[in-house]
């Protein structure tokens, strides 16, 4: 076990509280008027699935979890698991869809994915950086818009709302971050 700062806590760390082992599912800093930024953290007990909300200080030290990182193949969902198959076994491995939290819709088909095991067991899971996705529906570009203006409104193939610059068009492809949904680059395939 290794202490970190709340603040250092990223989607994917798994840690322990009270006690119990949790996944991160999603951290979000919040700043208020006043006072010291608030980490706002969702979380998933790995024993009973349970989500719970958390806040810590910045300063707050919590206790992260060694993990041992193991490579599996993405499969197949089958109901509430996602079926992961070994590469070096072909064993397959279930794990729970709410693993994912947030970031589940850009898990694709053959997709390589990192677990990470805690005395042999799938206690969270870490996609790729980036993936490609398709765009099917963005906003047209409102006339007198300048191009160094902000991005416009945009869902994808796979039904995540997201933000694109004014020149990304539906049906275009474009390389999507997996962590926040958020535009990385049009694909150059």
């Amino acid at each position: 076990m290794a202490k970190m700062q709340a603040n250092q806590m990223r989607a994917g760390m798994v840690i322990e509280f009270e006690g119990q082992r949790y996944t991160i599912l999603k951290q979000n800093i919040m700043i208020p008027g006043k006072g010291n930024a608030i980490i706002q953290v969702d979380m998933r007990n790995i024993k009973s699935g349970a989500k719970k909300d958390q806040r810590w200080r910045t300063a707050d030290v919590v206790e992260r979890l060694t993990t041992e990182d193991k490579e599996f193949t993405y499969s197949y969902a089958d109901g509430d698991n996602l079926v992961l198959m070994d590469p070096e076994s072909f064993e397959q491995t279930m794990v729970p869809k709410d693993i994912l939290g947030d970031r589940l819709p850009f898990l694709q088909e053959n997709m390589t994915v990192n677990v990470k095991l805690i005395e042999g067991e799938p206690v969270s899971m870490d996609l790729p950086e980036t993936v490609v996705l398709e765009i099917i529906e963005a906003d047209p570009v409102v006339k007198g818009q300048t191009a160094s203006s902000s991005y416009k409104p945009a869902v994808l193939s796979n039904g995540v709302k997201t933000m694109v610059p004014p020149f990304i068009t539906a049906g275009e492809k474009i390389v999507v971050k997996t962590e926040d949904a958020s535009y990385y680059e049009r694909f150059k395939g």
